[in-house]
């Protein structure tokens, strides 16, 4: 069965280049936290990825926010290659990354299909699917996830600004709308009529019966 939106996310005990993770559950406590996955140590278009996530350090911690990354590789693989993300980066790397080699992950979390395994002499192409990102609330619930081909670069830029909009309208009545930035107008939902809305958000901007927008509540 497919991970979806809203489901608790599968626990696990891991190793990782910086030792072991008895819980994933109690890794991520109250915070918020990513888990993105990479089909292979030492590839071009994931050693951007891992440099972009280190660069964001600073953003990740002002949100409350855990990363965590995954390859299908192992553990002394990992730290010989965050050498090369830091190198690349001009960054520290400072998070963690699972050690994925007997695929149990990959599969909990429905990246790969359940007969999957890694042949000798594998190619980042036996695992291309590992290629996601999760966003999980402190209720450890998955809140988003996106998967990419092997071909585009993930946009963290955009799995930031997906992240406020998760905490802008997590638990509240609000969505945000297309192209949406921190700081610009939100969403009210249906489920409260124009008084209530009004009354817990100020004056609102109704374009349609049903599209109502309100100030950012920062």
């Amino acid at each position: 069965m497919s991970l979806r939106i809203n489901d608790t996310v599968p626990d696990f005990k891991a190793e990782t280049d910086q030792g072991t993770i008895e819980s994933f559950h109690d890794w991520i406590g109250d915070s918020w936290a990513i888990l993105f996955s990479h089909p292979k140590d030492f590839t071009p278009v994931c050693t951007t990825e891992f440099g972009a996530v280190a660069q964001l350090a600073d953003e990740w911690a002002k949100r409350n926010t855990k990363v965590i990354g995954i390859s299908v590789d192992g553990v002394e693989e990992h730290k010989k290659w965050k050498g090369d993300i830091e190198s690349f980066a001009g960054t520290s790397a400072g998070f963690p990354i699972i050690d994925g080699t007997d695929l149990e992950i990959a599969k909990m979390w429905d990246m790969l299909p359940a007969d999957a395994y890694l042949p000798d002499g594998r190619t980042p192409a036996d695992s291309a699917t590992v290629r996601s990102v999760f966003i999980i609330s402190p209720d450890k619930k998955l809140q988003l996830s996106m998967t990419y081909p092997m071909s585009v670069g993930r946009n963290f830029a955009e799995v930031l600004r997906a992240l406020d909009g998760l905490q802008k309208t997590f638990g509240a009545p609000l969505a945000t709308p297309a192209n949406w930035e921190t700081g610009q107008d939100v969403i009210v939902a249906l489920s409260l009529d124009d008084a209530a809305a009004a009354e817990k958000f100020g004056d609102l901007d109704i374009k349609l019966p049903y599209l109502r927008f309100a100030k950012d509540p920062a």
